[in-house]
């Protein structure tokens, strides 16, 4: 799946470190994954990252920051929730352009009273008065970053980004072996602060393999979302060719499974999808997905599951139904195979239903 969330009763620090190995992030209580980002009229690709802490060593940047923060006190403790920090929490968000959690509070606990995490936190003050401030968990041999934020009065001293350097460089100094930033996204310029922290040791969870690689070696392949346009492009090809019409559209419900009553329904979990048949209100009864874990396409059945009050009002997403995929008819990477399959099975009144 592409999108899967959990909601666990305890954690330990192994546990931990098996989830941010597979590309998992912490959000509240519950730990969940995505490799999409619906950011506007786009749907993008999420690249997770992590830095081997024992190829850090800092940077020009560091150094610069460390002298300049000389004449702050920092610490770096277990973590606690306070108004103070409430407070900073507010002013930071009231700066933001985009939506964040309503408090701290929400963002670490959700609606939970206590943590399973072991959260520690970096504070920064000036004379007492805090205006930086920064949560990152702990596992076994590694750790995450939850939020980073500040006073925007002090932006020019770069807070954000020193209180990321605080937390990589006290959890190298701890012996861990790694510490996971999250993910940027590619088309989005928002995350690409986290490129420029330990860039040397730094590497990105290749959705394809699997396998992490260093950050150097990333290229536009290995942006699924990207891959996966080009790739239904070419099936649309094949199909025109057959006399097969179909429709690539943006999926807006990829992520659904993220809601918690639709979390473990099943829902398609893809981006993008080329719809056979022509454009109307009525479900998406047979889809074609590419997935770059395989490298195939397949050819789905799917169902409606919920209608929703509103759609999206540009016609390149498909909005009308949440959907469920209920059975594969056939995988291949072969888009001249499959073309003429599927042209095959709608003379012979391909089934919508299981």
């Amino acid at each position: 799946m592409f999108v899967e969330v959990h909601t666990p009763q305890t954690i330990t620090g192994q546990e931990l470190d098996a989830y941010l190995q597979r590309g998992w992030f912490r959000m509240g209580q519950t730990i969940f994954t995505t490799n999409f980002a619906h950011v506007k009229d786009k749907i993008l690709s999420t690249i997770w990252l992590r830095i081997k802490l024992k190829e850090y060593s800092g940077d020009k940047t560091y150094t610069e920051l460390l002298k300049r923060y000389a004449r702050f006190t920092i610490v770096i403790q277990p973590a606690e929730i306070t108004d103070e920090k409430e407070s900073l929490f507010t002013r930071y968000r009231e700066s933001l352009s985009f939506p964040v959690s309503e408090s701290l509070q929400h963002l670490l606990f959700g609606k939970e009273p206590e943590s399973v995490y072991n959260t520690y936190e970096v504070t920064v003050r000036d004379n007492g008065q805090l205006f930086a401030c920064g949560f990152f968990d702990l596992g076994g041999s590694s750790a995450e970053g939850i939020v980073s934020f500040y006073d925007p009065a002090y932006k020019k001293f770069s807070p954000g980004k020193f209180v990321i350097y605080s937390k990589v460089q006290y959890c190298k100094e701890l012996g861990l072996e790694f510490f996971y930033p999250g993910y940027f996204v590619p088309g989005n310029p928002y995350f690409d602060y986290k490129l420029t922290i330990g860039r040397k040791a730094l590497q990105f969870l290749q959705l394809a393999s699997g396998e992490w690689r260093n950050l150097d070696l990333f290229s536009p392949v290995d942006i699924p979302v990207d891959t996966m346009r080009i790739k239904l492009v070419e099936m649309q090809t094949a199909l025109q060719r057959n006399e097969v019409e179909s429709h690539l559209l943006k999926y807006e419900f990829f992520d659904a499974g993220l809601i918690p009553d639709m979390r473990n329904s099943g829902l398609l979990d893809f981006p993008l999808f080329l719809l056979i048949g022509p454009l109307s209100d009525e479900p998406a009864g047979i889809v074609i997905v590419y997935d770059p874990r395989d490298d195939a396409f397949h050819l789905i059945v799917c169902m409606p599951v919920w209608k929703p009050d509103r759609i999206n009002p540009d016609a390149s997403f498909y909005s009308s139904y949440f959907i469920k995929p209920v059975q594969e008819i056939y995988a291949t990477p072969d888009t001249l195979i499959l073309s003429a399959l599927l042209a095959q099975l709608i003379q012979k009144d391909i089934p919508t239903e299981n």
